[in-house]
């Protein structure tokens, strides 16, 4: 018994963070529509997150799932920091898969720290994976997007990235970077029928939330509670499912949002108006 027909049909995706949360609801909603996914991931320690990393295991769970939509998962290791190393993983991909139409940069970290507590060292790692890691990913594969013609980039912000996240100014700086990175994209791609756009989720329901992360969250708050409730949303949901943030990605990478770029997306319940 076949698949239906999908909308992302003969498309291929590369997706970075691609091990789990996010990264994995991404890539399998995508194969699900039919796209073949170039996946990169550390699946290794994190530099200073609370939070458990994701492990090779991780990765191969994400293969299987993609394999069971029917799909190619072309996935590797790889520190989204090392240009190099993005360019040999998208060009292999590629070179397996047979083209590019859509990118997802979705890897980051994210270090609960009050202003005083950030180091030189944190902000430079959460700068250097946010931040200069999705211009890795975008430079890597844009010239592969032109070639196919056109496609779709999505660079997955934050509420941090239109707000801010208490008790965050590094991550907070990063999220707000990629707003103007997608803009700036947009413009210079947009004569190559690429559009650029930004996905700006609150709280999500992911492995970012295991080890002690909630812990460093609720001490950070003490620091001032009065930023504590920043993040509450309009409904009586808090956070979202990792399939709503990956339905909006998907929206964006099919024909259907073909005349939308430097846009900023939310899916935070109301959260940036609280």
């Amino acid at each position: 018994m076949g698949f239906p027909a999908r909308r992302l049909a003969g498309k291929v995706a590369f997706i970075t963070g691609v091990a789990r949360g996010q990264g994995r609801a991404h890539a399998v909603r995508l194969a699900s529509e039919g796209a073949h996914i170039i996946g990169v991931d550390l699946a290794g320690p994190l530099p200073g997150v609370p939070y458990d990393s994701a492990t090779e295991a991780d990765l191969d769970e994400t293969r299987r799932l993609v394999e069971g939509q029917g799909m190619t998962a072309s996935l590797t290791r790889c520190d989204t920091r090392d240009l190099d190393g993005m360019r040999r993983a998208v060009d292999d991909g590629v070179a397996a898969l047979g083209g590019l139409d859509v990118v997802v940069a979705n890897a980051g970290i994210c270090i609960p720290q009050t202003w005083d507590e950030v180091t030189s060292r944190s902000f430079r790692d959460t700068m250097d994976i946010n931040v200069t890691g999705v211009w890795n990913t975008v430079t890597a594969s844009a010239r592969h997007l032109i070639d196919r013609g056109g496609g779709s980039v999505v660079l997955i912000s934050s509420l941090a990235g239109k707000k801010l996240q208490p008790f965050m100014v590094h991550y907070t700086t990063s999220k707000h970077a990629l707003v103007g990175m997608s803009r700036a994209f947009a413009a210079e791609l947009g004569p190559h029928n690429i559009r650029v756009n930004t996905v700006h989720p609150g709280a999500v329901i992911t492995p970012m939330g295991s080890g002690s992360m909630v812990e460093r969250i609720e001490q950070t708050n003490q620091a001032n509670p009065r930023l504590a409730g920043m993040g509450m949303t309009f409904l009586n949901q808090f956070a979202a499912e990792p399939d709503e943030v990956s339905n909006v990605v998907a929206f964006l990478a099919s024909d259907e949002s073909t005349f939308i770029t430097a846009e900023e997306i939310s899916i935070d319940g109301g959260a940036q108006h609280f």
